[in-house]
């Protein structure tokens, strides 16, 4: 167990997911001359609201590598709150961006402390702009991709094929958020949480650079009243029946 936990914590991480062996669909996308193959999904939204669980299912259904990007921003918050240093200073969080690496399974990565720093510091401009090639990189690899945030298809990939915006009400998020904290083994306060989620609401939503907000060409996906499979299998509906219809 101790050498597992070593390894672990070494690990560094894959900024994405591999691609099943056989990918269900394959269109030309990106260049002028098509040479270049495969689509790109951009799934956005505010925290908690099924995002992620949705951006995954995506990728393992068609076939295609995924990044998580609010992981980046995670890793840099994580980073700052281990150094002991101030996330109101944007030096900080900027020196922050240089050289990092980390488990993606490591369970701080999703606390409340390191959620908080994320929120504040994905709002300065030099840390998107630290960590805004990795993403387009990624999204432009050959084959396409699916990426998960709140800027995907607003500014990382404004020419993603589908676009999907999933979004919750702040009440069930909060709900979903006290039980994945308390599932991890760490305090989750329902009144506290909701306090939180509104609040990164009105930050993401207001800040001046890469604001959340759903891009004009994106199709809206309420999980408000969805079980995740549900989600899951309306997400799928509304990626095939773009792509027939491109």
């Amino acid at each position: 167990m101790a050498a597992k936990r070593r390894q672990r914590s070494g690990a560094r991480l894959a900024i994405g997911y591999p691609p099943c062996q056989s990918a269900r669909l394959n269109r030309n996308f990106g260049t002028r001359d098509g040479s270049r193959k495969g689509f790109v999904i951009a799934v956005d939204g505010p925290a908690a609201s099924g995002k992620g669980t949705i951006a995954r299912a995506l990728a393992k259904h068609f076939g295609l590598p995924h990044m998580d990007t609010g992981l980046l921003y995670r890793a840099v918050a994580l980073k700052i709150w281990r150094w002991g240093g101030d996330p109101n200073i944007e030096f900080e969080a900027l020196r922050a961006c240089d050289n990092f690496g980390f488990d993606p399974d490591d369970e701080e990565l999703r606390s409340e402390p390191v959620s908080r720093i994320a929120s504040k510091i994905s709002s300065y401009a030099s840390v998107r702009d630290a960590l805004l090639q990795r993403q387009r990189d990624f999204a432009a690899q050959e084959g396409g991709a699916v990426l998960d945030g709140r800027d995907i298809g607003t500014v990382i990939a404004p020419e993603a094929d589908v676009k999907l915006f999933v979004t919750a009400s702040a009440e069930v998020r909060a709900q979903r958020r006290v039980r994945e904290l308390l599932e991890r083994g760490m305090p989750g306060h329902y009144d506290d949480v909701l306090l939180d989620i509104r609040a990164r609401d009105e930050r993401d939503a207001t800040r001046e650079i890469a604001p959340l907000l759903q891009a004009p060409d994106a199709d809206l996906l309420d999980t408000s009243d969805l079980t995740a499979d549900q989600a899951i299998a309306e997400a799928i509906r509304l990626v095939e029946h773009k792509l027939a219809n491109a």
